[in-house]
């Protein structure tokens, strides 16, 4: 019988079905700050689960480090941190500058005028999906509508829309077999170990977001490729290639993924618990707040990482100089102390001062006000349709201890 001990979060058939719950649950009742076993080469990281500890450790950046490894639980050397190098893995003044070039894009006032056109692209997938009678909700509305949205902000083609979805699967999706051309773990992605996510599909993003810059270089455009590349930073310190070409890949993924993860998981929720819809097709003025507990009850990125930078002591446990620690955003949400009823799809629930962004702290998402919008209004126009969809079969889940999304969704029209 296996023991408390034994519980690694490194053990991807624990996410087979999605997250753990009852191993969050567990960890935090009797092990919240849990050391977890890896196999060689990594050296294992202590798993944070409760809700206080995570905003500690994502706070504290002088204790905690972001700039070794942030993003993955592999352990890089020094040519990798150095190559792989982007603003998830930077603090300090850099990572503030970094982050300024592209805030003002985010802001809830400049979103404002995204409205428009954000309200059709909804209503274009929408009408497209809803002529079907079954259809898969990951494919035709929760992959099709933010990707269509990165593809405005990057000023792209729709042609390149497929692209974009197929990169953002094969890197996030890196420990699937079925999205990932070379498996991070695998023998072969040694040859990719200074890629992003190890995956050759960084690659094809880099010449990407190159043939982008060469031709926007020097210009006086306002989409988000055209704004890194002609915004002297505060700092002085002009982006180069390494800079560029990982800032841009960083926004092609979390441009897409947590955003449809989040979608795909609300419509799943809204499908089990139809008190929870009725309340907000009666109600509908309470979908922006209802919101949250959408991205609480998603939970859409599985875990960040940061590194002790010196010896500390963390909710009682001593860690060590160096050693991984590892928060686990869905763990909290689901904490019983600070959510009542944490299970419960509720969407009235307030206060919900949920960590699907993170919790405060410099690295909160970026994009988060982009991401509520972008989901409020999918599912104003969801709701207020005439329209029943119902499980038209077993959703699919990403195999994967990082992202916590689904390859398929299954419905049908009741």
């Amino acid at each position: 019988m296996a023991t408390l001990t034994d519980i690694t979060l490194a053990d991807l058939s624990l996410f087979s079905n999605g997250a753990p719950w009852s191993v969050f649950e567990e960890l935090r009742r009797q092990s919240p700050v849990h050391w977890n076993v890896e196999e060689a080469p990594n050296h294992g990281f202590w798993s944070v689960t409760r809700y206080a500890d995570i905003v500690e450790v994502l706070r504290d950046t002088q204790t905690y480090s972001s700039e070794i490894g942030a993003a993955n639980l592999e352990e890089l050397d020094t040519r990798q941190l150095e190559i792989r190098k982007s603003i998830l893995e930077t603090d300090g003044d850099r990572h503030r500058t970094l982050r300024k070039m592209l805030q003002p894009q985010f802001t809830p006032r400049a979103l404002a005028g995204y409205e428009t056109f954000l309200r059709g692209i909804t209503a274009t997938t929408l009408d497209r999906a809803l002529t079907q009678d079954r259809f898969d909700f990951v494919a035709e509305v929760a992959a099709d509508f933010p990707i269509r949205v990165l593809a405005q902000l990057l000023d792209v083609p729709e042609s390149d829309i497929p692209n974009l979805i197929k990169w953002g699967n094969k890197m996030v999706g890196n420990q699937d077999p079925e999205h990932a051309d070379v498996l991070a773990d695998s023998p072969e992605s040694e040859q990719f170990r200074d890629l992003p996510f190890r995956s050759p599909a960084a690659l094809e993003v880099f010449e990407y977001g190159y043939e982008l810059a060469w031709n926007r270089k020097g210009g006086n455009g306002s989409d988000l490729v055209s704004v890194l590349l002609n915004t002297e930073p505060a700092d002085g310190i002009p982006l180069d290639a390494r800079d560029f070409r990982n800032y841009f890949l960083l926004l092609v993924v979390a441009g897409n993924e947590t955003t449809r993860h989040t979608i795909t998981h609300t419509m799943n929720n809204l499908m089990a618990n139809p008190d929870q819809l009725a309340i907000l097709r009666e109600r509908p003025e309470l979908i922006p707040w209802a919101v949250e507990e959408f991205l609480r009850m998603a939970s859409p990125v599985h875990h960040f990482r940061r590194t002790a930078r010196q010896a500390t002591v963390l909710n009682g446990q001593e860690i060590a100089a160096g050693d991984k620690v590892v928060v686990w955003f869905g763990s909290g949400n689901r904490d019983e102390d600070v959510f009542a009823d944490p299970y419960r799809f509720d969407v009235q629930r307030h206060p919900n001062e949920h960590m699907s962004f993170g919790r405060g702290g410099p690295h909160m998402c970026l994009g988060n006000s982009l991401a509520r919008l972008e989901i409020q209004i999918m599912f104003e126009d969801l709701i207020a349709r005439d329209v029943n969809l119902q499980p038209d079969g077993t959703p699919d889940y990403v195999l994967s201890n990082f992202v916590h999304g689904f390859k398929r969704l299954p419905v049908r029209q009741a």
